[in-house]
């Protein structure tokens, strides 16, 4: 009997960019956490909407740019190496130049998203 791995381990140059309120997303480990987290490898876009989750909150991770993240009534400069926890319910969106790592906890769910 093969013994079940406790890890996953995946190529980020091998998965698609998809569409997303923020930008271009690469997104992993959703089934492989049992929708648990996810992590994702986002590059911001000019025309980034203002959105918010009911049922999961993120973690941004500058990894690349300068900008500023507004967080309901807040805007706040970002750069790299800057990390903000948005929690539920927290209108947001990314401004700028940015490539980010976002955290999903739980895992994203595209039901989730919601606009004003």
């Amino acid at each position: 009997m093969e013994k079940e791995k406790r890890y996953a381990n995946i190529e980020f140059s091998q998965i698609s960019p998809v569409p997303c309120p923020c930008g271009m997303s690469k997104r992993a480990f959703i089934e492989e956490s049992g929708g648990d987290v996810s992590f994702h490898v986002v590059e911001i876009s000019k025309e980034a909407k203002k959105h918010y989750h009911k049922n999961h909150q993120e973690v941004y991770y500058i990894l690349k740019g300068t900008g500023f993240l507004e967080v309901d009534d807040e805007k706040i400069p970002v750069k790299e190496g800057s990390s903000v926890l948005i929690r539920k319910y927290c209108r947001h969106r990314a401004l700028g130049d940015l490539l980010i790592v976002n955290v999903s906890l739980p895992a994203f769910d595209p039901e989730d998203e919601y606009f004003d």
